[in-house]
């Protein structure tokens, strides 16, 4: 029996997440022994792990990533990671590096400062595995890459990385011990291989597994919009953090009431955000317009019930969420970014826009004010579909060849 083992950073409630529960569930084989191991040890999407699959942390929390207790465990962890396996002083010097390339490009993020560390202060196994997938990039990357053995390694790259703020310096070389890199879009791929150019030959394409039947089968279960509002709904689906772009979301939220729609703005996610944009929310007097319920454990019903879903990011590696609402026969309308270009024919199965108030604004309204073209984008949508045989393929090739 081939025996494969997953990291990831964490389980919280997020498009990777999603994406990986779904490749698990595909990977279910009598001759494959499955393992999950969480950097972090935390997030509530644990819940869903497939019962094939061994988790191998020795303790773990489902608190949220991003609620307040949840924040207090990260705390802990982080603590225990900075003392366990030694190595203090090295700890240390990676952090004040960390910090430096940061502050060189203008951006200090906690989670990339630490991810050397967490990684260095992680449990280790004695076992040697077929295969060893590092599902994300940062820690778990790391993890895999220094403390796994294996006889075949690859990783999962999901975000636009230079993007992101990973830097080669940061990154002290561990994607030479990699067999194969997967960028989840043919742009993710792109955009790792100019901070990374010597790796071509090993980088590929691994699109997100979606299972569109369960996704539509969850839409019809109790659930959604549980107001008694009879206007136009929109729907934004994903973490509260400053890569969606809320900010500028509200701003179009206040141009639209002002140009007198009867619209609401609904928001499923949790974040770090969350105190700021209420905050903006309040001062432009949108309370009533423009709402964070938190997130929710199916979403589905949510995407079914809207009349327009709108994805006005930053940027994105390939939208979960997206697919998701396509998959449902939603319009889309979406930041014309890296990532959400990829998913969407402009006109045809989803609209386009710049990243500006009135942009995001001037495209809803024409689309609220437009029934037959709504129906007709969403009908577009509906219709596509979404395959794993070859992806699949990909990542079992690569495990008969370790032997």
């Amino acid at each position: 029996m081939k025996k494969i083992i997953f990291v990831v950073n964490t389980m919280g409630r997020a498009g990777a997440e999603t994406a990986l529960l779904e490749l698990l569930k595909a990977l279910r084989h009598p001759d494959y022994e499955l393992f999950l191991y969480v950097i972090m040890g935390q997030g509530e999407m644990i819940r869903h792990l497939p019962s094939h699959v061994k988790l191998l942390n020795d303790r773990f929390s489902e608190q949220s990533v991003l609620s307040q207790k949840g924040k207090r465990v990260m705390m802990k962890t982080v603590c225990r990671a900075f003392f366990k396996n030694g190595g203090y002083a090295g700890k240390l010097r990676g952090i004040c590096r960390n910090a430096s390339e940061m502050r060189r490009a203008g951006r200090l993020q906690t989670d990339k400062l630490l991810w050397r560390m967490l990684s260095d202060g992680a449990q280790r196994f004695d076992d040697t595995f077929d295969l060893a997938v590092a599902y994300l990039e940062g820690a778990s990357a790391y993890y895999v890459a220094d403390h796994v053995k294996a006889r075949k390694k690859a990783a999962f790259i999901h975000i636009d990385y230079a993007g992101a703020g990973y830097t080669r310096a940061m990154d002290q070389g561990c994607w030479e011990r990699f067999d194969r890199i997967f960028g989840v879009s043919d742009e993710v791929k792109e955009h790792f291989l100019r901070v990374y150019p010597e790796y071509e030959e090993k980088t590929g394409v691994f699109h997100n597994i979606v299972d569109q039947e369960a996704i539509r089968r969850r839409a019809g279960e109790a659930g959604g919009f549980q107001d008694d509002y009879d206007g136009m709904r929109l729907l934004t689906v994903g973490r509260l953090t400053r890569q969606k772009a809320y900010d500028i979301a509200i701003d179009a939220m206040k141009i639209l009431k002002d140009r007198g729609y009867r619209a609401r703005w609904y928001v499923l996610g949790e974040g770090d955000q969350r105190r700021a944009l209420e905050k903006k929310i309040h001062a432009l007097g949108l309370d009533e317009d423009f709402l964070l319920p938190g997130a929710a454990d199916n979403p589905f019903p949510y995407y079914r019930q809207t009349d327009l879903y709108v994805h006005a990011t930053r940027f994105e590696g390939k939208s979960i969420a997206i697919q998701e609402a396509q998959t449902l026969g939603c319009a889309v309308i979406a930041s014309d970014c890296n990532g959400n270009r990829e998913q969407i024919r402009n006109g045809q199965d989803g609209i386009l826009c710049g990243l500006s108030p009135q942009a995001i604004a001037d495209s809803i309204g024409s689309l609220l004010e437009d029934e037959e073209k709504r129906k007709r984008i969403g009908q577009e949508a509906a219709e596509k579909s979404t395959t794993q045989g070859q992806e699949l393929q990909m990542l079992l090739e690569l495990l008969e060849q370790g032997g």
